[in-house]
C-alpha cells in the first residue's frame, strides 16, 4: 500500500485511531486525525501524539472528506455517518484500522470473532503458539491495535487477532489464513439494526479467503448454518463441539477433548484439566485446539497450554476473598449471553451486579438463567429499569437498584454471607458510565479492595 504523501483522514482518537495515525505519519502520509469530542476531553490522547506529524481536529464530526484520498475509521465510528457516506460516493477509499493492518503486515493472520469468548480464545491461542516457539503477536480487539505491530512482523509471524463485528464492517481485502467464528447470539443490535445484519457482518471475516481453514461452532445454529452454506472447495471447514462427538473435527468425547481429523483420533486432555472454569471455556478451548492443530502444533504443547492458561482480565476474574465471600470480575460480560455463561460457571449462591448501556438486548433469557442461584441482583446504569421489568415479569423480585459501582459493592458486601460469591457480570456495555469495560472492571476491583481498608 503506497502511503507516502497520501492525504489521509483518521476518524476517532481512541487506541486504534491513534495507532493508525502514528503508523501513517511514520510512513510519510499527510495525516489529519479528528474526533467529535472537545480537546479538553482528549488531553491524554493528544499527549500520545506529541512528536508525531499529524494535524488534530476536535469538537464535532468532520463535515467532509473533501481533499483526502483515504479515510481510516476507528471501530467505534459508525459507517452511516453522512460525511462517510459522502466520501464513499465520491470514490474516496474508506477503511478501518484492521484493513490497514492487513494491507501492511507481512505475517499470517489468524482471525477470531464471535459474540462471546473472543478475548479468551484469542489469548489462549496466542499462548499455545508461543509455547510452540512461534513468533506471535496477540492483537486486535483484545486491546492492542493490529497496526501497532505491523512493522515488526515478517512472513514467519503469526498475528492472532481478535476481531469485532464493528471492525469487520470496514474491511475490503483483509484475508486471514485461518478464521474462527465461535458463536453468534443477539448483540450490538443498536449498531447493526437487525440480527441478520449482525450475522452478515460476522461472515465478512472469511469473505476474501480463497484457501485456508474456517473454524465454526457446531453447537451454534448460526455458525453451523454458515458452514453448510460455504461453497468454496479451497476452504476447509472444521467444526468444534462440546455436545456432539464429531467424526471430523474437535469435540468432547467421554469428558476428554479429542481431535478427530482424517481418520485419526487424538486425545488432548480431560475437560476437568482445563485451568479456566466454566462450560463456555470448554468451547473456547476447543476452538483454540482446532486452530493450533491446523497449524501443526504438537498435542503435548496444546495440552500443557490448556492446563496452564489462567484466563484474561475482566472475564470471570477472581478478585479477592473477604470473610468467606469470593468476588469475581466479569466486566467483559457485555451482553446477556456472556453473562449467562458466567452465571452457569458457578454453583451459587450469587450476589449479581448487572446493568449498563442499552444495546437493544432482551433480558428474558438472562433472568431465566438464574435458576435459583441468584440471592440478589444489584442493578445500575442505563438499563436498570429495563432489567428490573424483565426480572419482575419472570417472577424474580430480589432486586436492589443503586447509582454507582461504589454503592453496588457496598450493598453486595452487606448481604453476602460466607460461601456466597459476588459476581459483576453486567450483561450490558459500559459506555453509559465508563470509557470501556476495562475501566468498569477496574473500578469494581478497586471498590472490592476498599472493603479491606
Amino acid at each position: 500500500m503506497k502511503l507516502k504523501n497520501k492525504r489521509i483522514l483518521v476518524v476517532g482518537m481512541a487506541a486504534s485511531g491513534l495507532e493508525a495515525a502514528k503508523y501513517l505519519s511514520l510512513h510519510e502520509a499527510k495525516v489529519t486525525i479528528c474526533d467529535s469530542k472537545e480537546a479538553s476531553e482528549l488531553s491524554d490522547a493528544i499527549k500520545k501524539l506529541d512528536g508525531i506529524d499529524v494535524e488534530i481536529s476536535t469538537g464535532g464530526n468532520h463535515e467532509s472528506a473533501e481533499g483526502f484520498e483515504m479515510v481510516v475509521l476507528s471501530p467505534g465510528v459508525p459507517m452511516d455517518l453522512p460525511f462517510i457516506k459522502d466520501a464513499k460516493a465520491k470514490g474516496i477509499q474508506v477503511i478501518g484500522e484492521l484493513e490497514l493492518s492487513g494491507a501492511v503486515s507481512a505475517g499470517k493472520i489468524i482471525a477470531i470473532t464471535g459474540t462471546n469468548g473472543k478475548t479468551t480464545t484469542t489469548a489462549l491461542t496466542g499462548e499455545i503458539f508461543k509455547n510452540a516457539g512461534k513468533d506471535v503477536r496477540v492483537i486486535g480487539n483484545i486491546g492492542i491495535p493490529a497496526v501497532s505491530v505491523s512493522d515488526s512482523t515478517d512472513e514467519n509471524s503469526y498475528l492472532i487477532t481478535e476481531v469485532s463485528s464493528f471492525q469487520l464492517e470496514s474491511i475490503e481485502n483483509y484475508r486471514p489464513v485461518t478464521a474462527a467464528i465461535l458463536n453468534i447470539t443477539p448483540d450490538h443490535l443498536n449498531r447493526h439494526g437487525s440480527m441478520e445484519a449482525y450475522v452478515e457482518a460476522k461472515k465478512r471475516i472469511f469473505m476474501n479467503m480463497k484457501t485456508g481453514q474456517i473454524i465454526l461452532n457446531y453447537d451454534n445454529a448460526a455458525t453451523r448454518k454458515m458452514g453448510e452454506e460455504i461453497r468454496n472447495d479451497g476452504l476447509q471447514t472444521i467444526y468444534f463441539s462440546a455436545r456432539e462427538e464429531l467424526q471430523e473435527g474437535v469435540c468432547v468425547s467421554k469428558e476428554k477433548i479429542s481431535i478427530n481429523r482424517s481418520g485419526l483420533k487424538r486425545t488432548v486432555c480431560g475437560t476437568e484439566e482445563i485451568f479456566i472454569p466454566g462450560k463456555h471455556n470448554i468451547e473456547n478451548a476447543l476452538a483454540a485446539v482446532a486452530i493450533a492443530d491446523c497449524h501443526g502444533i504438537d498435542v503435548e504443547i496444546i495440552r500443557h497450554s490448556l492446563m496452564a492458561f489462567e484466563g484474561v482480565e475482566h472475564r470471570i476474574e477472581f478478585v479477592d476473598e473477604i470473610k468467606g465471600v469470593k468476588y469475581y470480575n466479569d466486566s467483559k460480560g457485555t451482553n446477556p449471553d456472556a453473562a449467562i455463561k458466567a452465571i452457569e460457571a458457578f454453583e451459587g449462591p450469587i450476589v449479581l451486579i448487572a446493568g449498563g448501556m442499552d444495546k437493544g438486548s432482551d433480558f428474558s433469557d438472562f433472568i431465566e438463567s438464574f435458576n435459583g442461584k441468584i440471592k440478589e441482583m444489584i442493578v445500575l446504569g442505563e438499563t436498570a429499569e429495563k432489567i428490573i421489568a424483565a426480572a419482575q415479569k419472570k417472577g424474580f423480585h430480589e432486586i436492589c437498584k443503586v447509582e454507582n459501582m461504589e454503592d453496588a459493592v457496598k450493598r453486595a458486601y452487606e448481604i453476602a454471607e460466607k460461601g456466597d460469591c459476588v459476581l459483576l457480570s453486567p450483561a450490558c456495555a459500559s459506555w453509559d458510565m465508563y470509557r470501556s469495560y476495562e475501566y468498569r472492571g477496574r473500578d469494581f476491583k478497586g471498590r472490592v479492595r476498599e472493603l479491606r481498608d
